[in-house]
């Protein structure tokens, strides 16, 4: 190790639940280079998101739960200060490299109103970027082969036959490669388009070579349900495929650090931002099946796998099963790189990094989870629900044993208390007004 501040890679997969990571206990696909990744650091038990992308997303990025700056599904504030702007302003070199779908998701025919509300990836603080889905959601095309890329201003036109997760690994070590003798140390932020749907082939796939994949009409391609008999087309039996070849790009990238030396210098967290698809089904420990629960509350949606490595810094190795949530994640970077928070920027989340040092830190006893759907396909509501190891409640009085109804089947309400429940409401319940207060 040395004095340099430490380097950091946040890494985040889409769609992705708890269950699928070989170390986590399943079985159903391959994911050696994570598995290592876990063997080298440290593996966290409990870690839990948001159960959809754009909330989880903006949580992650300013630390913030969703109540205080959530706008709609697809959009992030214009005026929001991310990790990029904080890391940037604190002298590091800032790179983002994947998927950004947070600045216009609305087609022109639904809701028009929220079209261009959110922050242009331009806005977003990072020197450098490399992104899909930056503008239009009608202009978005394909993430995965022949990906349509946003690159620091300009759209690629090199990327026929590539693949998007591909382009974005190349980007960021090209984006090391450049910065990794500089006085001043680099973030990463990763959002990996893997494994969202459409399910595809990856390049690991056999039909890889003859796939044509279909764009978007703007681009004179043709939209999903224009495909022709005997296309592909969104087909699950890609997800393994897709997990996998997930697992390998990951592992590209951390070899890259290892052969450069930088392995020591930089921190890497790995997580989800929801559960697997709700239409794959994984195999947990050979005997158990777990339908994804992507978009639901329960442990399906929230549960995400959670690794973090830094050889020499992190314990290799270890297991974590404090309680963790999505709005821890800034405020553990920030106390790794020793960055304060401008004066009256509010962080929800509680550091995480004297755990990563192998010291006890101060566990959260629970965690707090305001969730608002879709908002534009949806109509609009607030879910918040908090949760301990044992026991888990919603504001509107369902209360749940974590112990022995996961899936969330047995709702206990206040009139059917008994004593064990009845103090865990009483222990659960005044958070909610402590929280948004």
């Amino acid at each position: 190790m040395t004095d340099k501040r430490p380097n950091i890679i946040m890494i985040m997969s889409d769609d992705l639940g708890y269950e699928c990571i070989g170390v986590n206990g399943g079985t159903s696909y391959a994911t050696p280079r994570l598995d290592e990744m876990a063997a080298n650091g440290m593996r966290f038990d409990e870690g839990h998101v948001l159960p959809l992308c754009t909330p989880t997303r903006v949580a992650l990025m300013t630390g913030k739960h969703n109540f205080r700056n959530y706008i709609g599904f697809g959009l992030i504030a214009p005026n929001e200060v991310t990790f990029g702007h904080l890391f940037s302003d604190a002298g590091y070199n800032t790179c983002i490299s994947g998927k950004w779908q947070l600045y216009s998701y609305n087609p022109p025919d639904e809701m028009p109103e929220m079209r261009n509300k959110g922050q242009k990836i331009e806005d977003a603080g990072f020197d450098e970027f490399c992104v899909w889905h930056a503008h239009q959601t009608e202009d978005k095309g394909s993430r995965y082969k022949d990906p349509i890329i946003y690159q620091n201003g300009k759209y690629r036109d090199d990327t026929d036959g590539k693949y998007g997760d591909d382009e974005f690994c190349n980007y960021i070590i090209d984006f090391i490669d450049r910065k990794k003798d500089d006085d001043n140390p680099f973030f990463v932020y990763w959002p990996m388009a893997l494994t969202h749907k459409p399910h595809e082939p990856s390049p690991d796939s056999p039909e890889f070579a003859d796939f044509d994949p279909p764009t978007n009409k703007t681009r004179g391609g043709r939209t999903w349900a224009e495909l022709e008999d005997g296309a592909f087309a969104d087909d699950p039996r890609f997800y393994k495929d897709m997990v996998e070849y997930h697992d390998k790009v990951i592992g590209r990238l951390l070899d890259y650090l290892a052969e450069q030396g930088l392995s020591e210098d930089t921190l890497v967290i790995y997580t989800g931002d929801n559960g697997s698809p709700h239409d794959v089904c994984s195999m947990y420990h050979q005997h158990n099946e777990i339908c994804g629960g992507k978009g639901k509350t329960n442990d399906r949606g929230t549960h995400v796998p959670l690794i973090v490595q830094q050889p020499g810094t992190v314990p290799a190795g270890s297991v974590n099963d404090d309680l963790i949530d999505v709005t821890d994640f800034l405020p553990t970077m920030l106390e790794a790189a020793g960055v304060d928070t401008p004066d009256g920027y509010v962080i929800d989340g509680e550091s995480f990094y004297p755990q990563l040092n192998g010291e006890e830190g101060n566990p959260k006893d629970w965690i707090f989870f305001h969730f608002e759907p879709m908002s534009a396909r949806n109509a609009a509501r607030c879910i918040r629900f908090v949760r301990d190891r044992n026991w888990k409640l919603y504001e509107t009085g369902e209360l749940y044993d974590m112990n022995s109804d996961l899936d969330e089947e047995l709702p206990i309400y206040e009139s059917q208390d008994g004593e064990k429940s009845a103090a865990a409401r009483a222990k659960l319940k005044p958070i909610f007004a402590e929280m948004v207060a």
